[in-house]
């Protein structure tokens, strides 16, 4: 699974990245060390055929869902069968959206009682995308914009920490994942696929990052 991520380019450094032109005033670029379920992020999607980037909280809610509590057991899309999960079938033809970021966490397990974190990031240090699926949810006057994380089988840089990791999308692969004119599955399945270990890096960082409470540049510096 995907549970934290890291967003520390600029607004400007992302527009230049990923295409955009409009940069939501207030906090939402602020950088960030410790991303976790719930709260607000980034997202990028198609809009009038323009990307745009809109706010969106971390845990989907499917439009026909009668709680939206349901989004705390939503912050991960398995890829598997996904075309076919009454959640994700809707959002996977018609709201697919990129989930921008500059590195993300996993933890491993050495024994029952230890967890170790560690950090993943791009060798080239740029910042990339996760491929996201997003939804809304409106009942009673209370409108909700929420996204989930695909996730896909480990590559070799992976397998030692988890058995699971979040789909990072090939850079000339984000317009086909965003192109609103394509809404057959089998056009887009073929994408979400674990991203090539030689073109990433990770190393141990601290527990700090184990509480979201913490959210600060200490979370990915590497530790002995």
């Amino acid at each position: 699974m995907c549970g934290r991520f890291v967003k520390t380019s600029s607004g400007e450094e992302l527009s230049r990245r990923f295409g955009f032109d409009d940069i939501p005033s207030g906090n939402l670029f602020e950088p960030r060390y410790n991303i976790a379920p719930s709260q607000e992020h980034p997202i990028l999607i198609v809009s009038e055929d323009h990307r745009k980037v809109s706010p969106m909280k971390w845990g989907l809610v499917p439009y026909w869902a009668k709680d939206p509590k349901i989004g705390y057991k939503m912050i991960n899309a398995r890829s598997e069968g996904i075309e076919e999960k009454p959640s994700f079938r809707m959002p996977l033809r018609k709201r697919r959206c990129l989930v921008i970021a500059d590195g993300f966490y996993e933890w491993c397990k050495p024994d029952k009682k230890t967890k170790v974190p560690h950090f993943f990031k791009l060798k080239s240090g740029e910042p990339f995308a996760f491929a996201g699926l997003w939804d809304l949810w409106n009942k009673d006057g209370q409108i909700l914009k929420t996204f989930t994380i695909i996730t896909t089988t480990p590559n070799e840089l992976m397998k030692p920490i988890h058995n699971r990791m979040p789909v990072i999308l090939k850079e000339t692969d984000e317009d086909k994942w965003l192109d609103p004119e394509i809404e057959d599955p089998k056009n887009v399945l073929p994408l979400l696929k674990p991203y090539p270990s030689d073109e990433m890096e990770c190393f141990k960082v601290s527990s700090l990052v184990n509480s979201p409470k913490n959210d600060v540049p200490d979370c990915i510096v590497a530790v002995d």
